[in-house]
């Protein structure tokens, strides 16, 4: 997973509530076991539409997604995650999340943003003709379209994770000394020699 720590980027908008894993990524698409190539079909059935606000030409390049309440509900398919990723977003901003999409993001690399509703409606406001917001993770802020800074919350345990660029692998492997050192100082309880031959 890399490290995020600052983001200056072009920022969209998807002013829907109630956004579901499914209409993020449908199931027919999950079918792949990497966490790549999802992106092609990131809001496939909304993508139809010509007019769907993620197909106008000041939302290419978005990094930074601004979206409606409970973004993420539904069905827990981490693919939702993988998609927006591989989509080319770093950042969802939003009044909420499903909590195991927000779950799925944060173990990705995938920054979900909390902030109150009327707060991503002046960033929506600001951005609705597209531009460039900043997200700094170490500040624990953002600023708007508009140059507005605001500061939003995230956790130690997850800043501390994005920051440093830890998955859980990442995080485990941190503690390698240690686990070889226990390894080496406690036989195993089942011989799993036998299973190679």
């Amino acid at each position: 997973m890399k490290a995020f720590r600052r983001l200056t980027a072009p920022v969209a908008v998807l002013d829907r509530a109630d956004v579901d894993t499914d209409q993020i990524i449908p199931k027919q698409f999950l079918k792949r076991i990497e966490r790549t190539g999802y992106g092609e079909f990131l809001f496939f059935d909304w993508a139809k539409d010509p007019a769907f606000e993620l197909r106008r030409p000041e939302y290419d390049g978005a990094r930074i997604l601004l979206a409606g309440r409970n973004f993420g509900c539904g069905s827990s398919r981490e693919h939702a995650a993988w998609a927006l990723q591989d989509a080319g977003f770093d950042v969802v901003v939003a009044p909420s999340f499903g909590d195991i999409f927000r779950t799925n993001s944060l173990k990705i690399g995938l920054l979900p943003i909390a902030l109150p509703a009327d707060e991503v409606r002046a960033l929506m406001d600001a951005a609705a003709g597209g531009g460039e917001m900043t997200v700094d993770l170490e500040a624990r802020e953002l600023v708007d379209v508009r140059g507005r800074t605001m500061p939003f919350d995230l956790d130690g345990y997850h800043r501390e994770r994005l920051l440093e660029g830890l998955d859980d692998i990442g995080l485990t492997l941190r503690r390698e000394a240690d686990i070889d050192a226990y390894e080496r100082t406690h036989a195993p309880r089942v011989d799993t020699l036998p299973l190679l031959g």
